[in-house]
């Protein structure tokens, strides 16, 4: 049976499974319910400075986006951090810790970017018991038009500096949570490892318009006939936040640096993807607003089912293990060739490769006049589009020409060796990279 228990940067957790920081771990109630279900870990909805609390907007939060079924790919909310008082929120994180003293409780923390606030606030909190802080840095609305959130999550030294103060004010561990709207990730990820961070969690959400009301002409979610940006979370979000945890992971300057996937994990194998590509362990939180803390039983019996399929008996084994398969571009194998194929025993005729191919790619399906249809290997490109439109899964497929034989698009047998960009004969750098 695999071991499902998570070590992350020092803070232990029965399972790799956190709830991120959101209205799941807003109050006691609810992470008390969570850990009842059996989730390993939760970060507290973001605490913010001593004072006044934080007044949300008192109509619609949430727009959305849906699959043709209705199912939920994409959540836009613009809800800020607590608007509880610290006081509160502090009494009921040290009952939680208190009473589950096995799992993981982290703090969220959002204050001004000034060196008293973070220093005042961190010694505070960590009298709760809590394990270990997480600085968001990457809310994109409310709170960055007042110098916070993505405000600092945008720029490298502030980051770098906070950090620092943070280090300086606690023993325990320091996540440094980064916003994905930044045109590269690894600025803000090195300069969390420069001021002593311990990790860094990504993504935060990804500032949007999720749809418009073309009836009152405003943004969703509407308030009064106005709308706004709001943070972009959910399944849709995961193709980017997989890309830059690799991006960490891979980089010399923030390699080794332990991460914390977040973005549209809604199941075991979205799980597993984030800790191939490098990260210890995992934030969700659309997929328990959408189905309940229960999920977590789906979870990690998926996780621990796969793991003793495929002979991994921890999750440390897991992490990074799809790293070194990361590459750029211009060292891919370019000798590599295959060719679509279409099994005609599950073929339904629907046309979709067909109407694909022809109209929007390399016009390499033919269709015969009783709706077969064939791949031309002369005008296939291994583009795989047809494989992607296709409705049944496994009826196209690519199969790979092996080396010597004939690709009959090129008129030339298939190169045994490797080449990539970086040596072939169109690149004009090639002789110079040589």
């Amino acid at each position: 049976m695999a071991d499902l228990t998570s070590n992350f940067c020092g803070i232990s957790s029965p399972n790799p499974f956190w709830l991120a920081s959101a209205p799941p771990t807003d109050k006691e109630y609810n992470v008390r319910r969570a850990f009842e279900a059996g989730w390993g870990g939760g970060v507290w909805k973001t605490l913010g400075s001593e004072g006044p609390p934080i007044v949300n907007v008192n109509g619609p939060r949430y727009g959305a986006i849906w699959g043709a079924d209705r199912r939920l790919l994409g959540l836009n909310n613009i809800e800020l951090i607590t608007d509880r008082s610290l006081e509160i929120n502090l009494e009921e994180m040290a009952r939680i810790k208190r009473d589950f003293p096995d799992r993981a409780l982290i703090a969220s923390v959002m204050v001004p970017c000034e060196e008293q606030h973070w220093k005042d606030i961190v010694p505070r909190i960590a009298e709760t018991g809590v394990d270990g802080f997480e600085l968001n840095f990457g809310c994109p609305h409310g709170m960055s038009e007042r110098g916070m959130g993505s405000a600092v999550g945008q720029v490298p030294e502030y980051i770098e500096m906070v950090t620092r103060w943070c280090k300086e004010s606690t023993d325990l561990p320091i996540i440094v949570k980064l916003t994905p709207n930044i045109t590269n990730i690894i600025y803000p990820a090195t300069a969390a490892k420069d001021g002593g961070a311990d990790a860094v969690s990504l993504i935060n959400t990804i500032s949007s318009i999720v749809s418009v009301d073309l009836d009152d002409m405003a943004p969703n979610p509407t308030i009064d006939g106005k709308g706004t940006a709001g943070g972009y979370c959910g399944p849709a979000v995961k193709p980017i936040a997989l890309n830059m945890v690799a991006q960490i992971a891979r980089t010399a300057e923030t390699q080794g640096l332990p991460i914390s996937g977040i973005g549209g994990v809604t199941t075991w194998r979205d799980a597993a993807e984030f800790l191939a590509l490098g990260a210890g362990n995992v934030q969700v939180c659309t997929a328990a607003m959408t189905y309940g803390f229960g999920i977590i039983k789906e979870m990690t019996a998926g996780l621990s089912g796969w793991m003793d399929e495929k002979g991994y008996s921890s999750v440390d084994a897991i992490v990074g293990r799809a790293v070194p398969n990361v590459t750029d571009w211009q060292y891919l194998n370019l000798n590599y060739t295959a060719k679509a194929r279409i099994d005609q025993d599950s073929c339904i005729s629907c046309g979709r490769c067909y109407a694909a191919c022809e109209d929007t790619s390399h016009q390499a399906i033919a269709m015969s006049d009783d709706r077969v249809f064939t791949v031309k290997d002369d005008e296939c490109v291994a583009c795989n589009l047809c494989v992607n439109v296709c409705p049944v899964d496994n009826c196209i497929t690519m199969e790979q020409i092996s080396a010597g034989e004939l690709d009959e698009r090129t008129g030339q047998p298939v190169a045994a060796e490797y080449g990539n960009w970086t040596q072939h004969p169109n690149n004009p750098m090639s002789k110079a990279a040589e």
